[in-house]
């Protein structure tokens, strides 16, 4: 078996791991860049390997960083099928057509204002080659091995990131040879998904490393949340969360709800600058089979626990640009959750230089990030080519992070019967991965290697 690691090697976005067995090429994710401008260059590149040559996709989640590039992948050329759990695939129904959208609005907006590096800007791809996309998934169960050739076959485990996000095993039937790709690994407990599944056992694990350098912060996440909320409403202020429209918003939506009814904070008005987020409601709802214990108990009584009291929704641009006329106190959610574009840039611009306001980031942030450059205290911020004073309170809260920390990690590796061959360390920055490795090492002494970018490898 050969691997080709394409993407998310020393970084945490742009997921793609090509393999290569049985006469097969597949791809593991097919995520999109994000963060500094030389990551987000290689979305523009020609592939490595012509997306005409591979025949398969093998989705581990819906997150852009993880399914964001198929359109253009299949712009390029690419025609076989995307395998994918089911709620993936409804997701990813709700989450391609909206990143082509935001990617012609990011170009118009570009070029109405004239700055773009080019005479005209383009977008990557459009909302219509999103849905060319959408049309070649696949549902595969979780659990249900599927075949890819006569001895090649995989199946989907529970990752625990989000809703429908699994872990891949691929199988080789002949020679035994088992590879897990574990994607985006959740946390032990959650407030929405099931906790990831133990394995035993794979000859190869290619591990991510996001957490792999820190730890949660051990807060009450309720508590937290409450005092901002109270705080910012006291200043007359408005709350602006940057929020990944799957996963992450749901659980704040969900929290939102649990205060309110315990009449712990205000019913403020609570405005999702989302429609994909509204829109993905339903879909948690058909898949409640993933749910967590707590919520499914919550669930049985409650039919609708992610909606609070006062919930709007901004579904058109004329829509959201009226929230800049609130003036009182007010949470608005918007994508994305790292602020890497889209509409809570402007929601950004707007909010940032007044003193009253709160901007609570509730998630990893990316290096080059702009969320990452406000979390590290940044005085200053650049947004559309025009700087920005940071007058409003920043405030960070992992504790609704969908990753596990490297100790969650490590107590996750412990399940494992001897250790694999080689653990490979993927999507997580350089340090992160360093980190991790030395963590594993110092634990567990198994041997772990920090692929690059492009590096490919033979598997014994």
């Amino acid at each position: 078996m050969k691997i080709t690691f394409l993407g998310a090697t020393q970084t945490v976005t742009g997921s793609r791991f090509l393999v290569e067995e049985d006469g097969v090429r597949a791809l593991i994710d097919c995520g999109l860049f994000q963060g500094p401008r030389e990551w987000k260059d290689r979305n523009w590149e020609d592939p490595p390997i012509d997306p005409a040559s591979v025949d398969c996709i093998i989705l581990t989640h819906a997150h852009i960083d993880h399914s964001g590039f198929l359109p253009r992948y299949v712009k390029l050329g690419f025609k076989g099928p995307i395998y994918c759990s089911g709620a993936t695939a409804e997701l990813l129904e709700l989450m391609l057509p909206d990143s082509g959208h935001l990617q012609e609005e990011d170009a118009e907006f570009a070029n109405k204002q004239g700055k773009s590096r080019h005479t005209i800007a383009l977008p990557l791809y459009t909302e219509e080659d999103a849905w060319r996309s959408v049309k070649l998934t696949h549902i595969v169960d979780f659990y249900a091995p599927f075949q890819l050739s006569q001895n090649l076959s995989f199946q989907f485990l529970r990752a625990g990131h989000i809703l429908g996000s699994g872990m891949v095993q691929l199988n080789n039937k002949t020679s035994g040879l088992q590879v897990l790709f574990s994607g985006d690994l959740g946390r032990p407990v959650q407030y929405i998904t099931k906790k990831p599944d133990a394995v035993e056992s794979a000859d190869y694990l290619i591990l991510e490393s996001t957490y792999g350098n820190r730890l949660h912060q051990q807060v009450d996440v309720k508590l937290k949340l409450k005092e901002i909320i109270k705080e910012t409403a006291a200043r007359g202020g408005v709350l602006l969360v940057p929020a990944f429209a799957i996963g992450r918003t749901q659980e704040l939506l969900f929290i939102l709800r649990i205060l309110e009814e315990a009449r712990e904070v205000p019913k403020l008005p609570v405005w999702i600058d989302s429609p994909m987020a509204i829109k993905a409601l339903p879909i948690y709802h058909r898949h409640d089979i993933d749910f967590s214990a707590e919520l499914q108990k919550i669930a049985a009584n409650d039919t609708t626990p992610f909606i609070c009291h006062h919930i709007h929704s901004a579904a058109t641009v004329e829509e959201s640009k009226k929230l800049n006329d609130i003036h009182y106190p007010a949470i608005i959610i918007s994508a994305s959750g790292m602020a890497t574009g889209g509409r809570v840039l402007h929601h950004l611009k707007h909010r940032i230089e007044d003193h009253r306001n709160t901007i609570l980031f509730i998630g990893f942030q990316a290096q080059g990030t702009k969320g990452r450059f406000l979390v590290d205290g940044a005085e200053e911020i650049r947004i559309h080519k025009q700087n920005f004073r940071v007058n409003a309170r920043i405030e960070y809260m992992d504790g609704l992070s969908a990753h596990a920390d490297y100790q969650e990690m490590l107590e996750w590796l412990s399940n494992f019967k001897k250790p694999p061959r080689t653990t490979f360390l993927v999507h997580g920055e350089e340090s992160a991965s360093a980190e991790m490795a030395k963590h594993i090492r110092d634990r567990y002494g198994w041997n772990v290697v920090i692929p690059a970018y492009r590096e490919a490898v033979l598997l014994d």
